[in-house]
């Protein structure tokens, strides 16, 4: 922790604002044109309030009522808060993937910090790409901040039974193709599965991120699991602003919390969880920014040893609701005392082991015991072989058991239209047996890594009755998702690696146990292949896109940019003349 003390007259702000000169004039002058006085900006902290809204984002629809919540808790400790837009990020309908964007919302927040006269931030997302877009900028800034998640929403309903975003709309959309649901019945499904403010209240990435940021300290503890619509999230928020006055005083940044431990507890809680695979490229990309080299080893080793604890959908029966009253993520991180660094520090100013001492499990089918366990594997397995040398992964909790070690030959789509266009053709030459594969989906291929990796079931296949099959690909699913799918795989196909080399017919081996995926053709044939094969035409022709595929690094490291990679606030200060 920080031992510094800060002081109204070192205080970041003040560089603006108090030297008496012409350029100092101007920037007190200016304040005051938005009607404030000069004892409200002068010798206080001045508190940014990065807020991820916009009218497109359906998770945040409660944010604009959320930031009035975070300023009065700035202005109760005696903080001047500002609100600071940064690009949405909502996952339903921005293309071709949000995730293109989360490193251009990381570089945003680290330029609004930067560039303007800001003390401590409170960092407000949610929506799956925003959580670690906000931390990934606020992390290389480096100043005090707190995290506010957004919360996730009710329960969904249709007729007698409870609905989970993403994971019962893939189950009820199977029913659909293979000609079981009426469209009155589907119609009567979207209405009822997402009836209030807030992210999908499955275990998909939204739950994941907010719980891997709370067990990483960065929130206050247990927000993650508080419901978007519960006044309890309200005083959540307004306590989170009053929380960051005080962290701008004590001088606390989050390189003072994010340590090796709090990192490795993140990664216990996410297999404790059954959390999203989409969790390993951002937990991955996070430590790299606090120059702590995370791999993908690491998660392995962890699940391995830690079971599934959340009995919560796609990986079990419950929803985030049901969690949060059972006890939420405290209660939780309580029935893996044994196995977490209990003395890391959070931003609240406690050990995670004060943080945890009295929270209680009320509901024990929804969160289980050590010794009573969903399932006595993590929720996530990395895979390697062959066919993935740097890696790939599968969440065998979401998966049909009897395709953890399972061998077939390979049915190749060589893009995503490739795939639409034939995926439900009655002649498709398909059989429980065969493994779909998917290139040119990944980071550089799509680009972007969408989340395709869930390849839809054959329509073939579902009239015979089968809802599970092996899928391979570069690219990653939605962590509402569940199935037999093998994603992120690395390196990529549109670099040449040997996911591209793949065609029909080739046997592929998984062995989930052993943590192998393996392409079972033999090297000197896969040598004549890699002298034929040519790298596939780039979309990313100008802009965003072009820069995101010229920096973006695989997977495996995180996805992140080069050039964003180095010593969190190493960057200068700008200059004020």
């Amino acid at each position: 922790m920080s031992s510094s003390q800060k002081n109204p007259k070192n205080l970041r702000s003040q560089r603006w604002y108090a030297p008496d000169d012409l350029r100092s004039f101007g920037h007190r002058s200016r304040t005051k044109q938005m009607g404030y006085h000069r004892e409200e900006f002068i010798d206080r902290p001045v508190i940014g309030i990065i807020n991820t809204w916009n009218e497109m984002n359906s998770c945040h629809t409660h944010f604009p009522e959320r930031v009035k919540d975070v300023k009065r808790g700035v202005f109760s400790a005696g903080g001047f808060p500002v609100e600071l837009p940064a690009i949405s990020l909502g996952e339903q309908l921005m293309k071709p993937t949000a995730m293109m964007y989360r490193n251009f919302l990381s570089m945003e927040v680290e330029e609004l910090l930067r560039s303007y006269p800001i003390d401590g931030a409170v960092l407000m997302g949610g929506c799956d790409k925003t959580t670690p877009g906000i931390l990934l900028g606020a992390i290389s800034m480096n100043i005090p901040c707190i995290y506010v998640p957004a919360g996730a929403m009710l329960k969904g309903h249709w007729r007698d039974e409870t609905l989970g975003s993403g994971t019962d709309v893939w189950k009820f959309w199977d029913e659909r193709r293979a000609g079981n649901l009426s469209e009155k019945e589907w119609s009567e499904i979207e209405d009822g599965i997402a009836r209030s403010p807030g992210t999908c209240m499955t275990m998909g990435t939204a739950a994941t991120m907010m719980s891997m940021v709370d067990s990483l300290g960065m929130s206050l503890p247990g927000a993650s699991s508080i419901p978007a619509v519960d006044s309890n999230h309200n005083r959540m928020a307004s306590l989170s602003g009053k929380r960051v006055v005080d962290l701008v005083w004590e001088d606390i940044k989050p390189t003072d919390i994010l340590t090796e431990h709090s990192f490795e507890n993140a990664i216990i809680v996410q297999m404790a969880i059954g959390g999203s695979t989409n969790g390993i490229i951002h937990l991955t990309a996070l430590a790299r920014r606090t120059a702590i080299k995370l791999d993908l080893e690491k998660f392995d080793r962890v699940s391995k040893s830690i079971p599934l604890l959340a009995n919560i959908k796609p990986s079990g029966k419950y929803l985030m609701e049901d969690f949060y009253y059972a006890g939420g993520i405290l209660a939780l991180m309580k029935m893996l005392k044994e196995h977490l660094n209990l003395d890391t520090i959070t931003v609240n100013g406690n050990s995670v082991r004060q943080n945890i001492e009295e929270s209680e499990v009320f509901n024990k089918d929804v969160i289980r015991s050590i010794n009573n366990p969903v399932s006595s594997v993590g929720g996530t397995a990395i895979l390697h072989g062959s066919l993935a040398p740097n890696g790939a992964v599968i969440k065998p909790t979401a998966a049909e058991k009897r395709l953890w070690n399972h061998k077939g030959p390979a049915l190749v789509f060589k893009d995503i239209h490739d795939l639409k266009s034939r995926i439900d053709s009655e002649d498709l030459p398909v059989s429980p047996d065969s493994i779909l594969v998917l290139q040119n989906a990944g980071p550089i291929g799509a680009p972007g890594m969408p989340e395709w990796g869930q390849l839809p079931v054959p329509k073939k296949l579902l009239k015979q009755g089968i809802r599970d099959i092996i899928r391979i690909s570069d690219a990653r699913m939605s962590g509402t998702s569940y199935g037999a799918c093998i994603l992120h795989v690395s390196p990529e196909s549109a670099l040449g690696g040997p996911l591209a080399l793949v065609k029909d017919g080739d046997i592929i081996q998984l062995d989930v146990e052993r943590r192998e995926i393996n392409l079972l053709v033999k090297e000197s044939e896969l040598e004549i292949r890699k002298k034929k094969w040519s790298p596939p035409e780039s979309k990313a022709t100008r802009g965003y896109a072009k820069l995101f595929t010229k920096h973006v690094n695989q997977a495996h490291e995180g996805c992140d940019f080069d050039f964003l990679q180095g010593v969190p606030g190493e960057t200068p200060e700008p200059e004020i003349f």
